[in-house]
This record gives structure tokens, sequence and C-alpha cells, in this order.
């Protein structure tokens, strides 16, 4: 059975409201294993258990926030060692454009190296059912094209 991991740090609760409807499109593809957890909480040996990860995250400042970029810290290097290889997709909260945390996510990403399943998924303003929809379909194609080893 292929994992999708859903990585998500949540300070005003709007990334927890993303991520959440991310897992309900997931768990709508049979055949996948969908971990949601916060980025506090996950490691290098999660990563390891997935076959595909989604981060979702704020924008702050222009800029990744912090919790997600120490989440990467974290775990990069131990990523390296065990010669991880998956694919992601970012959906990102912003407040501005969001480019910024996008921006600097690929950036990283591609050290590790891990290649992009999806275009980014920048929703802008405050949860409403347009956000809603658009994280449950990023989550069900994600797990769509993992169930299909299209990633």
């Amino acid at each position: 059975m292929k994992s999708l991991l859903i990585v998500y740090h949540s300070q005003s609760g709007t990334c927890a409201q993303l991520a959440n409807a991310a897992w309900r499109g997931a768990r709508r593809e049979a055949g996948i294993a969908i971990v949601a957890m916060r980025a506090w909480d996950a490691g290098a040996a999660d990563l390891e258990r997935a076959d595909g990860v989604l981060l979702v995250m704020a924008e702050n400042s222009g800029a990744l926030c912090g919790t997600m970029k120490d989440f990467l810290d974290r775990t990069f290097y131990p990523a390296i060692a065990r010669e991880l290889v998956l694919p992601y997709a970012l959906l990102i909260s912003a407040g501005n454009d969001g480019r910024g945390a996008q921006r600097q996510t690929e950036r990283i990403l591609s050290g590790y190296p891990f290649p992009a399943a999806a275009a980014p998924l920048i929703l802008r303003g405050k949860f409403c059912p347009a956000h809603e929809l658009a994280s449950g379909e990023l989550g069900q194609a994600f797990a769509a094209g993992l169930s299909m080893g299209i990633f």
C-alpha cells in the first residue's frame, strides 16, 4: 500500500483546516494510507515510510514559516543519507502573494532532491469553502497519482 504523508504547521488554525481538507480528499482514493502530522512531530523516519509528502504551511513575512523550515532543516541531511527521493506538493496559506514561501521551499527541496508532483497551490486570505475544495482536490489528485504509480 502506498503512503501519503501530510506535514503541516498551523499557528492560526488555517493550515490545520487546509491539511484536514487535503486529508479528506486523499481518503477518497482507495489503497492509500494517509498520515497527517504536525511539522514539530514529523521527522526523517516519517519521510522514509512515505511514498509522497504534502507540505502545508503559511507564508510569514513573505517567507516560509519557521516551523516548516525547522522540519526541512531537521530532515535534510538524514533524507540525503537515506537517499530518499519523494514526490512532493506544496499547499501554502498566504496573506501576501505566497511566492516567497514557494521559492524558498522549492529551493530547499531541490537539494534533497525531491521532485514536484504538482504545481504549488497558494491560497490567499481566510479559509473559505473554495479553499476547502481546492485543498481536497489537491489531496485526492496526489493520492491518485501515488496509487497509479505516476509519482
